[in-house]
């Protein structure tokens, strides 16, 4: 661990009671299950706001910023006037002593309290921090740099600019021991040019990085991947929460380059209370849409409480979240994806739903480890027809390329995925299939509530049903799930509702979709709760996530 982390371990059911409170835990697994579950993240970073009670250094309109940072020690609070403008790169030095240098904004009690997020208003009371298209960066790190947060700061580039990498924490060390750690970004608007767009926001590669209470927009290009947050190079832990979160690729993603440590995966991983967007204005347009989450490598992952909002096929094919490992560079086989939770959400307007890949295909990249230990428990997932696609709630796959594996160990239960709308696209399916060579092993599907779509539970050249569960799984349950629409051979214990008329939903045309009392499927699951997703479980978990501004959601017809 490094010297003075602001993490905390914690005994994971004391930490998921914190959260959401003792009626979670009653939807902890009963033992006798067939998959195996992840394991969640073991270190999580606090980072309660605790001002340092040293110097304080005072930077205002033309002043230096760079030489308050050089001689700025730990403990001291660096204050920038509220409004003006600094113009980097400015660079944190690795300083001895274990204290926190916080840079923060002049007008810090004019800005949300702690725990609140940001939105674009509030940054007149923030000073800028910019990055030219000549300079780079807006900010970076020297090796070992450490314990610097940056409170109701705005960072952006110059008027007009185009800047690849915003904010670089990391510079592709080599080693644990020269990562930059212990670096947050407290209530700050970091944005990419309305106009020109912008690579990346924040690159947190270093341990004990964490983004809270921030708005994070803007970031898009034509011909390249794009995100709000992106990590490839460091262990983690990492703490994403409570922020709006935009980007045209992937608004989070973790993976996607080789690691330049040996052995690396990013472990500890905490994504709470946040809204992905991307903004309907961007359909039709040319920059590169892709997906709102990504995995590619990572484990010990919490993904809990975020609302995933508005995507299509674009550059991929629309799905929201995507748990694939990926060897992009093929020199790094060790990647893996592997104990990833993914709990308590809700999908507003996705094309497709969550795609699972078991293994990489050995082609352009290289070998990965098999994804293995996946949760998918009591989200809600409305699939609506943005563009033309193929709406599928989940995609478990491996690839014909590689004859791979899995994936194993995958759990998906209580989540409630409605089909709405199919405009001119595939009528969808609720889960489609295929594993080449090996096939997927301990796999648990139960107490879902699910639309059939035009296909059911399927898979490539198999029927509907038992067919493709024993064509590509071993060791699996499939039970007490409602299959809207459903028909076909599946296991026992399965329902199979005509439509969504006959479920029993509390108002469905007015997006209520947990069950009345009267309900058929009240009380059924396996555990005696109600089939599909606890929706006022959810509710909870997301309240206050959205940051939507209506006029950022219009589609430019």
């Amino acid at each position: 661990m490094y010297p003075d982390t602001r993490s905390t371990i914690h005994g994971m059911r004391i930490f998921i009671a914190f959260l959401l409170g003792p009626a979670l835990l009653s939807l902890w697994p009963a033992s006798g299950e067939a998959a195996t579950l992840p394991t969640l993240p073991q270190t999580l970073i606090d980072t309660t706001y605790s001002p340092p009670s040293g110097n304080t250094i005072v930077v205002n309109a033309g002043g230096n910023l760079q030489t308050a940072i050089n001689n700025a020690v730990p403990g001291d609070t660096i204050v920038l006037q509220a409004g003006a403008t600094f113009t980097g790169p400015f660079t944190l030095p690795n300083k001895a002593g274990s204290g926190w240098i916080y840079i923060r904004s002049s007008a810090y009690a004019s800005l949300p309290p702690p725990g609140t997020r940001v939105s674009i208003a509030d940054s007149v009371f923030m000073p800028k921090i910019v990055g030219t298209a000549a300079g780079g960066d807006a900010i970076e790190t020297n090796a070992q740099a450490h314990n610097y947060r940056f409170v109701g700061i705005e960072i952006g580039p110059a008027v007009g600019q185009y800047i690849s990498s915003l904010v670089d924490i990391g510079n592709g060390e080599t080693s644990l021991a020269a990562l930059p750690h212990d670096i947050t970004f407290d209530r700050c608007y970091i944005h990419g040019d309305p106009i020109a767009g912008g690579r990346r926001g924040v690159a947190m590669n270093g341990p004990s990085i964490a983004v809270v209470e921030s708005y994070v927009s803007d970031f898009k290009e034509v011909g390249a991947d794009t995100q709000a947050l992106w990590t490839y190079n460091s262990p983690g832990p990492l703490k994403i929460v409570n922020n709006y979160l935009e980007a045209a690729g992937e608004n989070f993603m973790s993976g996607g380059s080789g690691p330049a440590i040996t052995n690396l995966v990013p472990s500890d991983i905490e994504i709470r209370h946040n809204h992905f967007f991307k903004p309907l204005a961007w359909v039709g347009m040319t920059w590169s849409v892709k997906n709102l989450l990504e995995f590619k490598n990572g484990q010990r992952v919490l993904v809990e409480g975020n609302i995933f909002e508005n995507n299509w096929a674009a550059a991929q094919s629309g799905f929201a979240v995507q748990v694939t490992p990926r060897n992009d560079n093929g020199t790094s086989p060790w990647e893996a994806v592997q104990d990833i939770t993914i709990r308590l959400n809700k999908f507003i307007n996705v094309g497709q739903g969550i795609a699972m890949l078991g293994k990489d295909n050995g082609g352009a990249g290289g070998t990965t480890l098999v994804l293995e230990r996946v949760l998918i428990e009591n989200n809600l997932i409305l699939l609506q027809d943005i563009v033309s696609g193929d709406h599928r709630l989940m995609q478990i796959v491996n690839s014909a390329a590689f004859s791979g594996a899995g994936p194993n160990n995958l759990t998906v239960r209580h989540n409630t995925g409605l089909i709405l709308s199919v405009g001119s696209g595939s009528p969808g399916a609720t889960a489609m299939s295929e594993m080449f060579g090996v096939k997927a092993d301990q796999f648990d599907f139960r107490d879902n509530l699910l639309s059939n779509g035009g296909y059911g539970f399927t898979g490539t050249g198999t029927n509907t049903g038992t067919a493709t569960l024993n064509a590509y799984y071993t060791n699996y349950t499939f039970t007490q799930n409602a299959i809207i629409g459903g028909s076909g051979t599946y296991p026992a214990n399965n329902f199979f509702p005509s439509n969504n008329a006959a479920i029993g939903f509390v108002d469905f045309a007015g997006g209520n979709y947990a069950l009345t009392s009267a309900s058929s499927l009240h009380n059924a699951a396996s555990d005696g709760a109600d089939v599909g997703a606890n929706i006022a479980l959810i509710t909870a978990a997301i309240s206050g996530a959205s940051s939507l501004v209506a006029p950022r959601n219009l589609r430019v017809q």
